[in-house]
């Protein structure tokens, strides 16, 4: 095997997951984050079961899940007068043979941050190490880091995010950051949860909505915290004129948005209210590239395909990422190679959900539903006949990659005990 490292660039949720996969199966490598400090940042997402099912896989059983989140029961979509569109259970409950977890996105990142200290050791981690380009040599690829530092490895894995270094390298002439007019505001609040008591709740329309779902347990007091994202949808042809990408904010600053979406089981303007933070930031993505590999240097989750969050599966691919990468290096040694059959496997598929999910993803349905009675109506029956409600659903999830019974047939993707062999690398 290589003598040098696989580097990581990037720390966040791929990154880790990448360095604990690579561990799994034999691979020295290295995690460089250009934050200085590790912080459990951010609220609320949601790992699909075909992620969970990797993760367990990894050993992170559901002990370790359920202490940062919480199993979902239910995904269910209401319109703007709070009547029911479209409700199926989700994990275990539909069939799948893993759960869906709703956890808060800090505390599962601090998850894996610990476990990747814990099974590598601390020198796998090197904070305050910003990837900003990248050379490609003989033995390798050498990543040169911000203050004129650099570091050789076997392979480089581009896993820094939306505003990647090495993507912008590799594809120097990509078009900026998109935004299709979507603003969201984001927060958790100490609520009682609604409907089965861990549901996530679609609610009003494609211009105007909230998502709704808890990421804890419910105390004896019966609450949970709740992750809430509010969103409008505005004009975008100026582009995005916001300060910043997140950014802290005041409730007040977007409440008025929501003063009607009040219902006997809701008060969301009381709920918004009762926060204990709200986060400002444009709903965005980047145009699909046509590969995330050049010879030894591979891009991963946002970086190579940051995508709106309308399918709840933006970190649940990023794990995914992680797993196929492992998978081919099992085949094809720690080398280009590997990276090629990784790009030729995913880059094609997720592309096209890139642009699904900016086509509103799941949440299409409220589309098609202000098109035919503008969010209003009696019975949802008359409106899109429930046949054709589970038919969209159904081609979203195969998309997707977590249709029930493809996920429950498909063999590991990392079989247990399997070790890149000695001599497969460069």
């Amino acid at each position: 095997m290589s003598v040098n490292p696989v580097v990581i660039a990037g720390g966040g949720i791929g990154g880790l997951v990448t360095a604990l996969t690579l561990h799994q199966i034999g691979v020295p490598c290295i995690v460089l984050e250009a934050a200085e400090e590790m912080r459990p940042l951010g609220v609320g997402i949601n790992l699909q079961p075909n992620a969970v099912r990797e993760l367990f896989d990894l050993g992170l059983d559901e002990a370790a899940l359920d202490a940062v989140g919480v199993p979902v029961q239910e995904w269910a979509l209401l319109g703007l007068n709070g009547c029911e569109v479209y409700a199926e259970p989700r994990g275990r409950k539909a069939g799948y043979g893993w759960p869906q977890f709703a956890v808060h996105r800090g505390d599962f990142h601090m998850l894996l941050y610990r476990t990747v200290l814990d099974r590598l050791g601390p020198e796998a981690v090197r904070l305050g190490a910003r990837v900003t380009g990248y050379t490609i040599e003989d033995e390798g690829v050498r990543a040169h880091l911000e203050g004129g530092d650099s570091l050789t490895g076997s392979l480089l894995i581009g896993a820094d995010g939306i505003h990647s270094r090495v993507r912008a390298q590799m594809h120097p002439d990509q078009p900026p950051i998109h935004w299709g007019g979507a603003v969201m505001w984001r927060g958790t609040v100490r609520a009682k949860p609604i409907r089965t008591g861990s549901s996530f709740v679609g609610l009003g329309t494609h211009r105007q909505r909230m998502v709704i779902y808890p990421i804890s347990h419910m105390e004896a007091d019966g609450t949970a915290l709740i992750n809430w994202i509010a969103e409008v949808t505005v004009d975008s042809t100026e582009g995005w004129t916001g300060e910043g990408w997140f950014r802290p904010v005041e409730v007040e600053h977007f409440v008025h948005h929501f003063d009607g979406f009040r219902y006997d089981w809701l008060d969301v303007p009381e709920m918004l209210r009762a926060a204990d933070c709200a986060y400002e930031n444009p709903m965005i993505d980047r145009d699909p590239i046509p590969t995330w590999v050049e010879g030894p240097v591979a891009l991963m989750g946002d970086a190579a395909h940051a995508m709106y969050p309308t399918g709840s599966n933006g970190a649940s691919q990023a794990v995914i990422d992680a797993r196929t990468l492992g998978a081919k290096m099992l085949e094809h040694g720690v080398t280009p190679q590997a990276l090629a059959a990784y790009d030729a496997q995913l880059c094609g598929p997720v592309s096209e959900l890139v642009l699904r999910n900016r086509g509103a993803g799941p949440f299409g349905l409220l589309n098609l539903l202000d098109d035919r009675c503008g969010g209003v109506f009696d019975d949802i029956d008359d409106v899109i006949p429930e046949e054709e409600r589970r038919a969209f659903m159904a081609g979203y999830k195969q998309a997707a990659g977590f249709a029930i019974e493809a996920l429950n047939e498909a063999p590991a993707t990392i079989p247990s005990g399997a070790r890149v062999q000695s001599g497969r690398g460069r």
